[in-house]
């Protein structure tokens, strides 16, 4: 599989969730392990350009795939916007949730305030309560005009 633009090649167990292999066989310790039942998104990543939680697909399954982590996401912007309007506190979603949400802008470049929360369903913040992130990707987006209420 290519990850962040290099090819892997590896005998791996067939069993073996591609989180695991991220983080434990390559290194990539950027995509996290929050919940290990698709409930928190903590390690989405993108696999062929797609958003998918890699604790819910394993390792096989993505032979032959391209596969963006965090440490490969080209989403400078967001990862700022993120930074100043302090969409993190712990941190430990952040990657999972800008990856959801560079994949979101990418498919729904205007939206609503409510298509981000719909947007980011799927990816759970225990610290920020929200407001934070949705702000932070509302500025990527185009900032408060296109966003209702």
């Amino acid at each position: 599989m290519k990850v962040n633009g290099i090819w892997y090649e590896r005998e791996v167990e067939p069993r073996q969730l591609l989180v695991h292999f991220l983080r434990d066989e390559l290194g990539l310790t950027g995509t996290k392990i929050g919940c290990d039942t698709s409930t928190c998104g903590a390690c989405t990543v993108l696999l062929n350009g797609k958003s998918v939680k890699s604790c819910t697909v394993l390792t096989v399954q993505a032979d032959g795939a391209e596969i963006t982590t965090i440490e490969g996401l080209d989403a400078k912007e967001l990862k700022e916007s993120f930074k100043e309007n302090f969409a993190l506190q712990c941190g430990y979603c952040t990657p999972g949730m800008i990856v959801q949400a560079h994949y979101f802008l990418k498919e729904h470049p205007h939206p609503s305030e409510e298509e981000i929360r719909e947007g980011i369903h799927g990816n759970i913040c225990r610290c920020t309560g929200y407001q934070n992130i949705i702000k932070a990707i509302k500025q990527v987006a185009g900032g408060e005009g296109h966003v209702h209420g």
